[in-house]
């Protein structure tokens, strides 16, 4: 018995692809060669992603295993083992895919409930595997549903709640579950629909105004806020306006808010009634009629010269029975009463300077009057015009900064600059202000001066002419001798230091070098150089001279160094001389009167 297994294949019926609910089966087919006819014990075996669902044993060369009734936990990679006569093969991996979704099932925990209070409920799909996508919908009539979304990842059931609120009476609920196979979505059809039936624990507060809900200022109004409730324990009555919490009760069925009517009573209130979770609110609209309108306050002037006098008047268009009051608003903020009348005339002084209102009361209705600004002004002193640094003097080529104060006046004062007749700056401050020029030239000599003036009526006031040194720094300094560069022991020298430029006066500073620089000559003049005569000259005196000139720029120049030389004079040559020739001569003497003695 000879035989071999050529092929083992696997299919799905009608396809690998089946909608939920439909049947299908997963067929094995063995193609085996045999020498002569004889028969042969198939054993098939079927495994879903790896796990055993299905075998058999048969003498046909296939095999099918049936699944009636399809669902998503089919869905898997499908493959076929057949064993003959100790031989095995085995087929290619096939994926068959159940699209669609079983329906899902939805339990309410209570179908009555009180508004206020939770609906749990409860979605399942138990033919399904997760990860699932749950959507839980809350059905109201004539209303959009409000949905809630919950994902399970490891089970196929879900739970949520939907609060119970106001205006819900019947409700129907439903869900339905969504999943991704293969990069598509899958969406479930929805549920049962459960209904769940809303009973209200207290009915709609009623909210009224008495008189009316149209009154006028100085009125007492009262607004009255009430509920019908079932059970009173717990109850809460709140009423607002604009947020803002003006009354409120509890275990009680009614509530009362009375005031006297102003026009910032005027608008839309709101009652709330309170019990554990449910809520019912009632509006009502207030329209206040304005008793009066705000006062008016005017002023004779609003800028005031100090020791003038100022004039304030209050009024009220088209009414004039009301008392009146005039106050100052404090640097602190506080309101200081002047006066109760109309009318207020004072004399005014520089505190005085300040917002003022005016107040009216009618029927016990206060109103107040838009503030207005007075401004009372002391007279600016003349101005003194300086340099900062004290001096008035500036270095060529350096800034020149000056300051301008007026010691009284008051704020804020506006100061002019002015560089002879033209206006280089105006700078608005409180007692003084600065000005920088950048531009000093050579010959500048200034003729700066300054203006000062705030609101007062006396004017402008002007500084006096500040002038102003400008100071040229030295430059090119050079050292000369007389005699130049040899000089005669005993004799006298002229040194002479001189600058190219530079401002007067001139200190001029002569050194020798050594090893710390000996100073040897200094002095100041009003010059552009100096001569020092220096009478005697020692040979101690041989060596390098320079000068460094400087002036009120601080800036020292130096020149270039000079070598002097202090020679021997003649008359020390003479007797240097007489003191090595007569030796020599008496010893000439002597040694020719020997020859002579020697030769008679």
């Amino acid at each position: 018995q000879v035989f071999t297994i050529n092929t083992v294949e696997i299919k799905a019926q009608p396809s690998a692809k089946v909608k939920n609910g439909a049947p299908m089966s997963i067929i094995c087919h063995a193609d085996i060669s045999k020498k002569s006819d004889f028969q042969l014990r198939h054993n098939f075996t079927i495994f879903k992603n790896g796990k055993l669902v299905f075998t058999i044993s048969s003498d046909k060369g296939e095999a099918r295993y049936g699944i009636p009734v399809a669902k998503s936990s089919d869905t898997g990679d499908y493959e076929c083992s057949v064993e003959v006569g100790g031989k095995m093969k085995s087929s290619n991996s096939l994926h068959v895919w159940i699209t669609g979704m079983t329906k899902p099932i939805l339990t309410a925990e209570k179908e009555d409930v009180l508004e206020g209070e939770v609906v749990k409920l409860r979605c399942e799909l138990p033919e399904e595997e997760p990860p699932l996508n749950f959507v839980f919908r809350k059905i109201k009539m004539n209303s959009t549903p409000k949905e809630k979304h919950v994902t399970e990842r490891y089970r196929n059931f879900s739970t949520t709640e939907f609060a119970i609120e106001d205006g819900d009476n019947i409700l129907h609920f439903d869900c339905f579950a969504r999943r991704y196979v293969n990069l598509e979505l899958e969406t479930s059809e929805p549920s049962n629909s459960t209904l769940v039936t809303v009973k209200e624990p207290f009915i709609k507060p009623t909210l009224n105004a008495k008189p009316s809900s149209n009154i006028t200022e100085g009125d007492r109004m009262q607004i009255e806020c009430s509920t019908v409730v079932a059970r009173i324990r717990g109850i809460e009555i709140i009423l607002q306006k604009n947020k803002t919490i003006l009354n409120s009760v509890q275990d009680e069925k009614l509530l009362r808010y009375s005031t006297i009517a102003t026009l910032e009573d005027s608008g839309e209130y709101l009652c709330k009634v309170e019990q554990g979770r449910a809520s019912k609110t009632t509006k009502l609209n207030v329209v206040v009629a304005e008793l009066f309108p705000k006062p008016v306050l005017t002023a004779s002037a609003f800028r005031v010269d100090e020791h003038k006098e100022l004039t304030l008047s209050c009024s009220i268009s088209g009414f004039r029975k009301a008392n009146f009051s005039i106050l100052r608003r404090n640097s602190n903020g506080d309101l200081q009463w002047l006066k109760n009348s109309r009318n207020l005339t004072m004399r005014v002084f520089v505190n005085n300077t300040g917002s003022y209102i005016c107040r009216a009361e009618v029927k016990g209705i206060v109103k107040e009057s838009k503030p207005v600004r007075i401004n009372v002004y002391a007279p600016v002193s003349k101005p003194t015009l300086s340099v900062v640094s004290g001096l008035p003097e500036v270095v060529l080529g350096k800034p020149l900064w000056l300051i301008c104060r007026s010691v009284m006046g008051t704020p804020p004062i506006t100061f002019t600059f002015y560089k002879g007749s033209e206006v280089k700056k105006i700078v608005v401050n409180d007692t003084y202000a600065t000005f920088l020029d950048e531009n000093i030239r050579r010959n500048d000599k200034g003729g700066y001066k300054c203006d000062a003036k705030n609101h007062h009526s006396s004017g402008m006031k002007t500084s006096n002419i500040l002038n102003i040194t400008v100071i040229v720094p030295t430059r090119n300094a050079s050292l000369g001798s007389n005699p130049y560069g040899v000089v005669e022991d005993g004799s006298g020298t002229v040194f002479l230091c001189s600058v190219k430029e530079g401002s007067w006066p001139i200190h001029f500073k002569i050194f020798k070098k050594t090893d710390r620089e000996d100073l040897v000559y200094e002095a100041s003049e009003n010059a552009d150089k100096i001569l020092w005569h220096k009478e005697v000259m020692k040979r101690e005196d041989t060596g390098t001279y320079y000068c460094i000139a400087s002036n009120r720029a601080n800036v020292d120049v130096k020149s270039q160094p000079i070598t002097i030389n202090v020679i021997l004079a003649a008359w020390q040559k003479g007797i240097i001389a007489a003191f090595v020739l007569i030796p020599i001569a008496g010893a000439i003497a002597l040694t020719l009167w020997w020859f002579l003695v020697k030769k008679k």
